[in-house]
């Protein structure tokens, strides 16, 4: 399987596929979420309107996941099906020359005609920040919290969650999933300078999933709730039980892994 990075760039597209993965990061502050809707900006829209531009005909995608209204990316994936091979070696460069500045597409990646972004991604993974002290570069990108937190106490309880499956509880209630089954493979805490991260991966999270852990182990961190308190939580299938979810500013979408095999 592949865990695709963001350090390299794909400079030209091959004419192998018509089908593609676009390598997209984006700072969500002025977008209603990742999906498209019809009263409100989202970033899949605005990709897909210069996408229109760029190939002179409309243009949709899929992206790996929807991100909620607020919520970055760091490492987002849509796939796009063209009707020709595209072939020049500066798709990128036009591409982000018509996008807004807190949208940018770092890689086009040749795929198999039935590769999807969506339904062949294995691990999801988000962090979370909060800022310990007043950061005016932070601002806008990380949860401001001034209250002491005891990141052993969260590490605790994280573990929980990997032995956990059903996440109803952290999950918002009108909701269109036919279940809330989830497997996370990780889920820990760690300080970096004036920093705290939270790092999940799960192979699914439901809508507000990620933001309603952090906000229920931040008051973990406070001495509110217990290890044992927690899992009660997880155990009742309430989301009135858990805390309230963290601010949205502080959550990113950091990676998606795929198979190797749906890449040319």
């Amino acid at each position: 399987m592949r865990k695709l990075g963001c350090n390299s760039i794909f400079a030209a597209v091959t004419e192998i596929s018509k089908r593609y993965f676009l390598e997209i990061a984006y700072n969500g502050a002025a977008y209603h979420g990742w999906q498209s809707q019809k009263n409100a900006t989202s970033v899949q829209q605005t990709i897909e309107k210069s996408l229109s531009t760029l190939m002179r005909g409309p243009v949709e995608i899929m992206g790996s996941g929807r991100t909620d209204t607020g919520v970055h990316a760091s490492q987002q994936f849509a796939h796009v099906i063209f009707e020709s091979e595209v072939q020049q070696a500066d798709f990128l460069k036009k591409l982000n020359a018509l996008l807004p500045k807190d949208i940018a597409v770092h890689r086009i990646l040749p795929v198999r005609d039935d590769a999807h972004a969506r339904f062949n991604a294995i691990w999801r993974s988000y962090v979370y920040k909060i800022t310990t002290k007043k950061d005016p570069f932070g601002f806008g990108l990380s949860w401001h919290y001034y209250r002491p937190l005891d990141l052993q106490a969260m590490n605790q309880a994280s573990k929980l969650l990997l032995t956990h499956q059903d996440f109803q509880c952290f999950s918002k209630v009108k909701t269109d999933v036919n279940h809330f089954g989830c497997k996370i493979k990780t889920a820990f805490w760690e300080q970096i300078g004036n920093e705290i991260h939270f790092h999940i991966t799960a192979n699914r999270f439901l809508r507000g999933m990620v933001r309603a852990i952090v906000g229920t182990l931040v008051l973990v961190g406070e001495g509110r709730l217990t290890s044992e308190q927690f899992q009660e939580i997880l155990d009742s299938k309430d989301r009135s039980k858990a805390g309230s979810s963290a601010p949205a500013s502080g959550l990113f979408l950091c990676s998606v892994e795929y198979p190797e095999d749906i890449f040319i």
